[in-house]
C-alpha cells in the first residue's frame, strides 16, 4: 500500500475511543448490587452474558414458580456479548458448510430449530419490549478472490440439492447492486437468517426481562468454586455462597467452574472498528439500503454492518491467541490490528476516503474445535454448561440455554436427542503444543488465502481430524 494511504489509515484513528461503541451508551442502566452473605434457590445460573440471560428467562417462562438466581463477575453483557458486532443468525453450526462436514444426517433438523430459535428470538424483543434496533436484513457472504467465487457457487448448489433454498446467488453486478465496492466479485445472499441488532442494548433489555419475571441478579459476583451441597451444590462468591438445587455455567471463555471443561476452549481475540456517522451523500456512495450484515469468504475475514446511525462496524481478520490462553485486559486494544483493519476498510471503500472512525476495540471469543457450541452435565445432572460458541452466540446462546434446561430437568427432547449435543469436540492439547499447532494453522490459513485458497498439508490434516481454529 503507498504511503499516502497508509498516512489516511492512520490518520482515520486519531480520535478512537479505545471502548466498544455498544456499551459506551449514556443510558447504560446501571448494575445490580454484588450478592454480600449466602442466598438459596432453585436454579443457580453463573454468567450475564447471552447464554446466562436466556437461560434464566427461559427458566421462569417454563416455570414461573422456579427460584432462579443470576450471578455475573462483572456487569451483565461487558463481555463478548456487548462487544461483537450484533449479527444474530439463525444457524446453530457456524453456518451451513460446517454442519454439512460434520452432522450431515441431522442437518436439517438442525436448521429448521435454528429458524426456530431466530424467529423466537424476535419474538422474544417484541414480547418484552426490547429496544435493541432488531432488524431482520439477512446476510451476503462477498467473494473478493476468484477462487471465493467458485467456493460460493459450490455451496449454494450443496445447499439446493440439501433442499436449502433460502440462498441466493449473486453475480458482481447484482452484488455491487447491493453495496458497492470495487473489491466484490459476486456474494450469496441469506435474506432471512441472519438479523441484526445492537448487542448491549439485547443483553441489557435481557436483564430487565429477567428482573421483571423475579429473577434475582447479582453483578461484581464472582463465581470463584463449585462444590457438592448436601441434595444441591453451592457456589463461592467473595462475600457469600449460594446454595442451588440446580445449576447452569454461561461463562464461555471464562474458565469454568467445572474444570474438566476447560481443555475444550481456547480464547481468540477478536477486533473491530467503527465509523463516525455516514453522511447521506456517504451512504450514497457506497449504495448500501437495503442494511445487509456482510461478511467476506476469507479464511481471515472481515464481518461489517451498518448500525442504526449509519456508522459502519469493520472487524474481524486478526484472530489472536494468547500463549496458556491467558486472559488479560491488555490484550482487549492492539493498535496494530487497528490500523490494518482501517487500511483494509479504505481498500474496501475507497469512496469513503476521509471518514474517521470513533471506536476501535477487541475482546475474547469462546473458540472450541469444531466451531460450534458444545454441550454437558457434571455432578451426576445437577449442573450443565454450554460453550464454544465461536463468535456465532448471538443467537445460538438462547438455543444453548434450552438444551441446558433440558438436561436439567432430565427430559428427552429434540435438542437433546441430536447428534451435536451428545457429542463432544476434541479438546486442545497442553501448552506448548496448543501454541504451536494453532501458530502453524493461521500461518496455513494465511497461505491459503494468498495462493487461491489450496489448502497445504497442515490444512488437510486438520480437516480429516474435524480440528480448526477460527474466530
Amino acid at each position: 500500500m503507498a504511503p499516502v494511504a497508509m498516512r489516511t489509515a492512520a490518520q482515520s484513528l486519531s480520535g478512537a475511543k479505545p471502548v466498544s461503541f455498544w456499551l459506551d451508551d449514556p443510558d447504560k442502566p446501571a448494575p445490580q448490587p454484588a450478592l454480600t452473605g449466602d442466598e438459596r434457590c432453585d436454579l443457580l445460573v453463573v454468567g450475564g452474558g447471552y447464554s446466562g440471560l436466556w437461560t434464566a428467562l427461559l427458566a421462569k417462562e417454563r416455570d414461573p414458580g422456579r427460584d432462579v438466581v443470576l450471578i455475573e463477575g462483572h456487569e451483565v453483557g461487558w463481555a463478548a456479548s456487548g462487544r461483537n458486532g450484533g449479527f444474530c443468525a439463525a444457524s446453530l453450526t457456524h453456518g451451513l458448510g460446517n454442519g454439512i462436514a460434520r452432522w450431515p444426517g441431522e442437518l436439517a433438523k438442525l436448521e429448521e430449530l435454528g429458524e426456530r430459535n431466530l424467529d423466537a428470538i424476535e419474538a422474544a424483543v417484541a414480547a418484552y419490549g426490547i429496544d435493541c434496533d432488531f432488524e431482520r436484513t439477512g446476510e451476503i457472504d462477498v467473494a473478493t478472490e476468484p477462487h471465493q467465487l467458485a467456493e460460493l457457487k459450490e455451496m449454494y448448489e450443496e445447499a439446493r440439492k440439501l433442499g436449502f433454498t433460502g440462498l441466493e446467488l449473486l453475480d458482481r453486478d447484482q452484488v455491487r447492486a447491493e453495496v458497492d465496492s470495487p473489491t466484490f466479485l459476486g456474494g450469496l445472499f441469506d435474506r432471512r437468517g441472519v438479523a441484526l441488532l445492537h448487542p448491549a442494548k439485547l443483553a441489557w433489555g435481557l436483564k430487565r426481562a429477567c428482573l421483571g419475571l423475579g429473577v434475582r441478579i447479582y453483578e461484581h459476583t464472582r463465581g470463584l468454586d463449585l462444590v457438592a451441597a448436601g441434595a444441591g451444590m453451592a457456589v463461592r462468591t467473595p462475600y457469600g455462597r449460594v446454595f442451588a438445587r440446580r445449576l447452569a455455567l454461561g461463562t464461555n471463555i471464562f474458565p469454568s467452574l467445572v474444570k474438566r471443561v476447560r481443555p475444550y476452549t481456547v480464547p481468540v481475540y477478536d477486533y473491530a472498528l467503527m465509523t463516525e456517522p455516514l453522511t447521506e451523500e456517504q451512504l450514497a456512495s457506497i449504495g448500501w439500503k437495503n442494511r445487509q450484515g456482510l461478511g467476506d469468504s476469507a479464511n481471515q475475514f472481515h464481518y461489517f454492518r451498518l448500525s442504526a446511525d449509519n456508522r459502519i462496524l469493520w472487524g474481524g481478520y486478526d484472530a489472536v491467541y494468547p500463549f496458556g490462553g491467558k486472559l488479560s485486559a491488555d490484550m482487549d486494544h492492539r493498535p496494530e490490528t487497528y490500523l490494518k483493519l482501517a487500511e483494509h476498510f479504505f481498500r474496501c471503500f475507497p469512496q469513503l476516503e476521509g471518514v474517521n472512525f470513533s471506536h476501535a476495540w477487541g475482546g475474547a471469543i469462546d473458540t472450541c474445535s469444531r466451531f460450534s457450541a458444545f454441550f454437558g452435565t457434571a455432578h451426576a445432572g445437577k449442573v450443565a454448561y454450554a460453550a464454544g460458541y465461536t463468535g456465532l452466540g448471538v443467537g445460538s446462546t438462547r438455543f444453548g440455554a434450552d438444551v441446558m434446561l433440558d438436561l436439567l430437568d432430565g427430559e428427552r427432547t429434540e435438542r437433546t436427542e441430536l447428534e451435536m449435543v451428545r457429542s463432544k469436540p476434541m479438546p486442545f492439547p497442553p501448552e506448548p503444543f496448543a501454541w504451536a499447532g494453532i501458530g502453524i494453522t493461521k500461518w496455513s490459513l494465511a497461505r491459503s488465502d494468498d495462493n487461491g485458497g489450496r489448502r497445504n498439508l497442515w490444512l488437510k490434516a486438520m480437516d480429516k481430524l474435524g480440528l480448526g481454529f477460527d474466530s
